[in-house]
């Protein structure tokens, strides 16, 4: 039976580049694999962006209305009015990847669960698990309880401990105040902090 995976880790823990190697060893052996991530998640636009350098477009973008499923049935079967694989025999799909899951609502991360059990194909969604607050987005917290599979990817805070938290910066200031979803870019920051430098920087509270 086709699994739902979740790799989870705090920022720079190597989510988008273990996805893109994953891609690769799957492509070497000959097997075809899709691609996506949220529409939200504007870095990179269509790309699934890695921090040491690597970057790939994705096949498609799930829109935060979109029947996940669906979407992911058009491409896989070449039927997608966009994809120059229209109206041309393709191979099945050995694997889905997802970038940046925590976006995804819900019900989207239902139906990843329904592409991996009804069309059994392995899905393997990375993402954050929680915001800069502590509080867990929505798609993460759908996944964590119904993946078949959780993995933690670790990355290490500016002391040297195991990182747990994301901290949102705007310069050089801390910020805990905000829009749950705002894009790391050229106003907002992030850095992966230890239990102990997170409750340093916010004075002692988990911000829940």
């Amino acid at each position: 039976m086709a699994k739902l995976y979740f790799r989870h880790g705090p920022m720079n823990s190597g989510k988008s580049t273990g996805l893109l190697q994953v891609a690769y060893n799957y492509e070497e052996r000959g097997q075809r694999v899709l691609l996506a991530k949220p529409g939200v998640d504007t870095k990179g636009a269509g790309e699934i962006v890695s921090r040491l350098g690597m970057n790939r477009s994705v096949d498609f973008l799930i829109q935060p209305d979109d029947d996940a499923r669906g979407v992911f049935a058009a491409h896989a079967a070449g039927d997608d009015p966009d994809a120059l694989l229209e109206h041309v025999q393709v191979p099945p799909v050995a694997c889905l990847l997802v970038d940046e899951a925590q976006f995804l609502t819900p019900a989207q991360i239902d139906d990843l669960f329904r592409i991996a059990v009804l069309d059994r194909v392995p899905v393997i969604a990375y993402g954050l698990r929680t915001d800069f607050r502590t509080r867990a987005f929505p798609g993460s917290a759908r996944l964590m309880e119904i993946a078949h599979s959780l993995e933690e990817l670790k990355t290490i805070c500016r002391c040297g401990r195991k990182a747990l938290f994301n901290t949102r910066r705007v310069g050089d200031a801390i910020v805990f105040d905000g829009d749950q979803v705002a894009i790391d870019g050229a106003d907002v920051w992030y850095e992966s902090l230890c239990g102990n430098c997170y409750l340093d920087a916010s004075g002692g509270r988990l911000l829940s």
